[in-house]
């Protein structure tokens, strides 16, 4: 599993009909920074991932990816390689919180 931030979403009229109704979420991987273990660094590249949970834009998710992705519940038969798992309350590194969700 990993985490991202949900930075838009990608619509396909025409695709595979196993993906007909899925909603499709543009998703940038964050890494926990080396210098400063407190903090998120946003990855260099991005995902699209199914969004089984119903995820909006700048929320903080968890994903998986490969052959995992196609665990998720409904995913079996579709040709999918990331699918989100999860919607992400807060996240602690060294017993500190480095991302709530909470405003």
């Amino acid at each position: 599993m990993f985490l991202a931030k949900v930075e838009g979403s990608v619509v396909a009229t025409k695709k595979d009909a196993s993906m007909s109704g899925r909603k499709l979420l543009l998703l940038r991987p964050q890494l926990v920074d080396e210098k400063n273990p407190a903090q998120f660094r946003p990855g260099t590249n991005t995902i699209v991932a199914v969004d089984a949970l119903g995820a909006g834009l700048g929320e903080m998710v968890m994903f998986t990816q490969g052959s995992s992705a196609r665990l998720a519940p409904g995913m079996k038969d579709a040709p999918v390689d990331a699918v989100i798992i999860g919607i992400v309350d807060s996240v602690d590194v060294l017993g500190k919180q480095i991302f709530s969700a909470k405003v």
